[in-house]
């Protein structure tokens, strides 16, 4: 029998990817803003608290919601958003989400009362959840090879960074000239140009073959990352009670019943077999549990800059703008890191780096040498953390297939929510505890039992005890309150930098043998 020869086309080596254009990096600057915008708007609406509140008088539970609940729909609704894109369009999804977010923003300005605010940001956190699925998992359309896609991750991560950093800043600014609705115009432009460059410079992609969205799904995803995130942050403010505890154990069940029901379901919301993947699960667990630990830390940072460095709240933004700074850079230079490193290497290294910063910053105290450690440990943080972020969301939604991308995606922006919430509660309670328990031993005598439990509930209680007592008693009364921050401090950033180092070995030993060598670049979803 005569041996057919193979066609020449399938001797022929396989062609590298398709190399970017002009139009594909101006859309990535498109695809940047709204991602600015959405961190921005995390922060910004804190500095406008108390002149909406002299405004619109919201009771105390109000003001909560009213700060709360952009969050809490944007981590709710993020698996949602994503799994639609993927099935109706990802960019039609952000057009949608850009439109909405814009014109919520205009009516949130202009709110009258504090329920209009309310309903005003649970729209924005619906319209956010949109962006960040559907602008990483374009990426993946736009740049089909490696290390573009990388860099432009990087951009993409940079862009958070830069909203967050910027964020009090520019909110300040507008505040010290328009008043405090002015702080939700901000968003209005940048999504007014998406909305007219988008089609233009943006791809369209969605999955022909997709299944109906399940609705009972939707619910249930929602309402248990609402229950969990209130529930962790109720635990955050006001430490154990029984309600947040019922909540928080609600949430738990109805995940258990959200995940039962996708195991069943022939076209399910979450697909869950993308955790059977090395890459997948690896780059998550790095990514999570470094969410857990950077931002339980960093809230005891941006207190101890004020108040027990004793800058004022412009020094200390301009104090954390290295960390922000190096978190830009070191997500821009992740992607050369990644040419040289295989990309566990990089997670790996990145989380050593991390817990090395997180180290400085236990070694603090209450001087300005501690004020130099706090601040080089963060940059040396960000340095670490920068890496993981880029890489590990690029392994994320290059791990599942093209027409999964906006739910992996949407997988990676939900665990950041999940652990940055559950990370500020573990941390805050813990920190609040050794804060407490160290002040009440150094409680100096004569202090009135009243003015000792006003002193015991936060740093800044203290500093308006210390500051109605008499000279001599209320400085003491305030140095033992820093010291005992302090201690807290040191305590978490000790705590954050083993859970860093629990990171490296859990993704070390996920990684090993998977996923430890850079995957093919194979793009099918043009």
């Amino acid at each position: 029998m005569k041996e057919l020869s193979p066609p020449a086309s399938s001797l022929a080596a396989p062609q590298a990817p398709a190399r970017a254009g002009r139009r594909e990096w101006i859309g990535l600057a498109v695809l940047a803003l709204p991602c600015l915008v959405y961190a921005m708007d995390m922060t910004v609406l804190n500095l406008a608290v108390p002149a909406l509140s002299a405004e619109l008088q919201p009771s105390a539970s109000q003001l909560l919601w009213i700060i709360d609940i952009y969050g809490f729909f944007v981590a709710g609704l993020l698996i949602t958003m994503g799994t639609l894109g993927d099935r109706h369009g990802r960019r039609r999804m952000l057009m949608i989400g850009a439109a909405a977010f814009g014109a919520a923003s205009i009516a949130a300005a202009f709110a009258t009362s504090a329920e209009m605010l309310i309903v005003m940001r649970a729209l924005l956190g619906v319209a956010g959840a949109t962006l960040a699925p559907s602008t990483m998992s374009l990426i993946r359309n736009m740049f089909r090879d490696e290390q573009e896609r990388q860099f432009a991750i990087g951009v993409w991560i940079a862009s958070f960074s830069v909203g967050a950093a910027i964020g009090p800043l520019v909110g300040g600014g507008m505040l010290e000239f328009f008043w405090w609705g002015s702080v939700f115009l901000l968003a209005v432009p940048v999504m007014a140009l998406l909305l007219l460059l988008g089609p233009r410079l943006l791809p369209e992609y969605r999955d022909e073959h997709a299944g109906a969205i399940d609705f009972p799904s939707v619910v249930l995803s929602l309402a248990a990352v609402l229950a969990v995130i209130y529930g962790l942050k109720h635990f955050a403010e006001s430490g154990l009670a029984w309600m947040p505890a019922l909540v928080l154990a609600a949430g738990v069940l109805l995940g258990a019943a959200f995940v039962r029901r996708q195991q069943r379901l022939p076209y399910p919301l979450l697909d869950l077999t993308l955790f059977r993947q090395r890459r997948f699960s690896g780059a998550i667990a790095a990514y999570g549990l470094s969410c857990l630990a950077m931002f339980g830390v960093y809230i005891f940072i941006t207190q101890y800059l004020q108040l027990v460095a004793g800058l004022s709240p412009l020094r200390a933004g301009l104090a954390t703008a290295p960390s922000a700074l190096a978190f830009v850079a070191g997500s821009l230079w992740a992607p050369r890191l990644a040419r040289q490193m295989a990309p566990a290497s990089v997670l790996v290294s990145g989380l050593l780096t991390a817990a090395f910063g997180l180290g400085l910053i236990a070694l603090a105290g209450d001087g300005r040498s501690g004020l130099v450690l706090v601040v080089v440990g963060a940059v040396v943080m960000s340095l670490g953390m920068a890496p993981v972020f880029t890489i590990g969301n690029e392994m994320i939604i290059t791990a599942a297939p093209p027409e999964r991308a906006g739910a992996a995606s949407a997988v990676s922006e939900t665990a950041s929510e999940f652990n940055g919430a559950l990370g500020i509660a573990v941390f805050g309670s813990l920190g609040v505890w050794i804060y407490r328990t160290v002040l009440a031993d150094a409680m100096p005598a004569g202090v009135p039992a009243d003015v000792v439990a006003e002193a015991l509930a936060s740093l800044g209680g203290a500093g308006a005890v210390a500051a109605a007592l008499p000279g001599p008693l209320g400085d003491a009364v305030l140095a033992a309150a820093r010291l005992a921050f302090v201690d807290a401090l040191q305590t978490t950033a000790a705590s954050g930098a083993v859970i860093v180092l629990i990171a490296a070995a859990v993704t070390a030993a996920i990684l090993r043998g998977g996923g430890s060598a850079p995957s093919p670049s194979v793009d099918r979803s043009l």
